[in-house]
């Protein structure tokens, strides 16, 4: 009996199982050749991300067994910046320069100094000892220190970059050597086999070329089957370049199981994490692996090669090195605008001024409908017709300043929203009963009133000669729109806090470090011309 049944349920399942795989052939056969290149290209999207995850799954790093406590660092330690990379699971090289910097003076190469309690106060020297065991890295390290430090010394905080393309640049090929000298010794490895990131490459451009060959066979235009190709490979190439980067070796998980140890010694020094850079001199080369071990907190807050504090720049123009503090005009009238524009801000703040006190003058109760069934919905509303008015002398002001944008008449709806809620805000009600400016509207025509002068006596002011400035460029910091003018901090040498100017967009890049004479406007901070100059 049951065997009979089972045998029944295998016949019927098989009938159904051979019926349906026939309907789905059928379908796969009846479907258009457009339909037959989109499902292709979602099927090999789907493929790509397994086999993707899959990749990802089999390379990922082994787990790091911290080793006993110890102080010794092992008959051949890797430098300090190797073992950033290993603290840091393969993924980034954080501190590395900072704990190679005080590598270099635990070897005698450098020699920091703390003059006073401040540890901030540091400064650095190159001794002129000889090395030839250097790395590239540490070269790199050395002459960076060189650069900034020379003959003289220089404080720990002049060795940050100033401009932050040069800071990216310089730390992506110090990553590069530290990198290349973990595989020299087996700690580290890519991740993905070159041939399978090659694969891997290549194939992430399938998908886009199937789903535009559907787009080109089901009558789409070029460019549009293009578009389609093109928007699948971006975020699988992302992805994948995202994903590209070190993983450990047998040996190099071995390893950092040791400096794991190496570091639970370190910190079970209550007193080792506050130690500043000059305590090097006592700690030696502890002091290095502390900070490539995320040990040493102050030694490597102090110790920056990024970009640096963009408001606060270490500037030896003049002869002595001093902090310069540089603040940004962000909300400066007319700031870096010709007497063109300035004419034309004068122009759009004119606009509201005189607009809102003839809207006030003007406007009759009559116009507005507060009872009777049209009441609710009418677009004679006290409330909407005040709304109105004002965000019709709003665009019109924008127009006339030259900032109409694609998202300002979604804007001006927004505002008039108000408007047809009137009902819950009776001041707008009693607003056109008033006879006159509202309180509002009378500080709003007096506060654009006076915006209008200012940019007609910045106008009046730019027909004056310029002045002249000449210093040393500390930072040239770029603006969010990219016609805007740019931040320029200059330092001249007689004073520690400036004021950056506006460098037209126009204008030629200045590097950090240069020394340039400037003919400049004081009423806009503007830079009408720059002239390099000699140190």
């Amino acid at each position: 009996m049951s065997q009979s049944l089972s045998a029944g349920l295998s016949a019927g399942l098989g009938t159904s199982m051979s019926q349906s795989l026939g309907t789905n052939l059928s379908a796969g056969l009846n479907m258009s050749l457009e339909d037959q290149f989109y499902w292709a290209g979602v099927g090999l999207l789907v493929l790509w991300l397994a086999v993707f995850g899959l990749a990802l799954a089999l390379t990922r790093n082994g787990a790091v067994h911290p080793g006993p406590a110890t102080q010794e660092f092992g008959p051949e330690p890797e430098r300090p910046a190797v073992v950033a990379l290993l603290a840091n699971r393969w993924r980034s090289v954080d501190h590395a320069a900072a704990a190679t910097l005080l590598d270099l003076a635990a070897r005698g190469l450098v020699e920091v100094r703390q003059p006073a309690d401040d540890p901030a106060q540091s400064t650095v020297h190159v001794t002129g000892k000889e090395a030839a065991d250097l790395t590239p890295y540490e070269r790199r390290v050395l002459a960076r220190i060189t650069e900034q430090a020379g003959e003289a010394g220089a404080p720990i905080g002049a060795i940050a970059f100033r401009a932050q393309e040069r800071a990216s640049a310089w730390n992506a090929a110090l990553r590069k050597e530290i990198v290349a000298e973990a595989r020299l010794r087996g700690l580290s490895r890519s991740r993905f086999a070159p041939m399978l990131s090659g694969v891997l490459a290549v194939a992430a451009f399938g998908p886009g070329v199937l789903l535009g060959l559907g787009g080109t066979t089901g009558g789409h235009s070029i460019r549009g089957a293009i578009g389609v190709g093109v928007l699948p490979s971006i975020p699988l190439m992302y992805v994948l370049t995202r994903a590209l980067g070190e993983r450990a070796t047998r040996f190099g998980l071995e390893r950092a199981g040791h400096w794991a140890g190496v570091q639970g010694w370190l910190r079970a020094h209550e007193d080792f994490a506050p130690l500043p850079p000059a305590s090097v001199a006592v700690w030696d080369r502890y002091l290095a692996y502390g900070a490539a071990l995320g040990v040493t907190t102050q030694a490597t807050r102090l110790l920056g090669f990024d970009a640096g504090d963009k408001r606060r720049v270490w500037s030896s123009y003049g002869g002595v090195w001093r902090p310069v503090r540089i603040r940004y005009p962000r909300l400066r009238p007319g700031f870096g605008a010709t007497p063109a524009q300035l004419l034309q801000l004068a122009g759009a703040a004119a606009v509201v001024a005189v607009g809102l006190a003839l809207f006030a003058a003007l406007r009759q109760p009559e116009w507005a409908v507060t009872s009777g069934p049209d009441a609710s919905h009418s677009l004679r509303r006290p409330g909407l017709l005040l709304t109105l008015g004002w965000v019709a002398i709003g665009l019109l002001a924008i127009a006339a300043a030259g900032r109409f944008g694609r998202w300002t008449l979604f804007l001006a709806f927004l505002a008039t929203m108000p408007g047809n809620y009137a009902s819950g805000h009776g001041w707008l009600i009693h607003g056109m009963d008033s006879s006159g400016p509202l309180p509002g509207e009378t500080a709003a025509i007096a506060v654009f009133a006076a915006v209008t002068a200012c940019y007609l006596v910045l106008a009046v002011l730019e027909r004056r000669a310029p002045h002249t400035v000449t210093g040393e460029v500390l930072r040239l910091e770029p603006r969010k729109r990219e016609k805007a003018p740019r931040f320029l901090a200059v330092d001249t040498g007689d004073t520690d806090r400036t004021i950056a100017w506006a460098l037209p967009a126009g204008a030629p890049e200045l590097a950090p470090g240069s020394v340039v004479r400037l003919a400049v406007s004081p009423g806009t901070r503007t830079v009408r011309s720059v002239e390099l100059r000699t140190a």
